[in-house]
């Protein structure tokens, strides 16, 4: 008798794990099925004018220079830092002008380089 009592608890406690293992992995991997949490709060696309930036470029407190690309406020205007500053280098240019350039090659200063052919007309 106690057998036959053990078997249906037994089985009840498989599917309870089976379903929090695909449960898990359902929501690891951004499912959720018709009824899931992501269903019900989908984000909106940006817009495609430039209202948002308008906006936040308006609302930035800043005493100083903002840089427009990133809204950091800084004393001078080539002290504005990259954006993606893991990806690009910086470099300054006459006249307090700046810019930003995708970091290049294995050797260390090969997008200066670059730059530098570039500006010369050799590249």
């Amino acid at each position: 008798m106690r057998f036959l009592l053990a078997v249906p608890l037994l089985l009840l406690a498989l599917a309870g794990s089976v379903h929090a293992q695909f449960g898990f992995f359902e929501h690891m991997f951004g499912g959720g099925g018709a009824g899931g949490p992501q269903h019900q709060h989908q984000q909106q696309d940006v817009p495609s004018d430039a209202r948002n930036y308008r906006h936040n470029y308006e609302h930035s407190p800043c005493s100083k220079y903002l840089c427009p690309d990133t809204l950091a406020c800084v004393a001078f205007p080539h002290h504005c830092p990259c954006a993606w500053h893991e990806y690009q280098e910086k470099f300054e240019l006459a006249e307090g002008q700046r810019i930003c350039a995708s970091k290049g090659g294995f050797k260390a200063g090969e997008t200066a380089r670059k730059l530098e052919l570039a500006r010369k007309g050799l590249l």
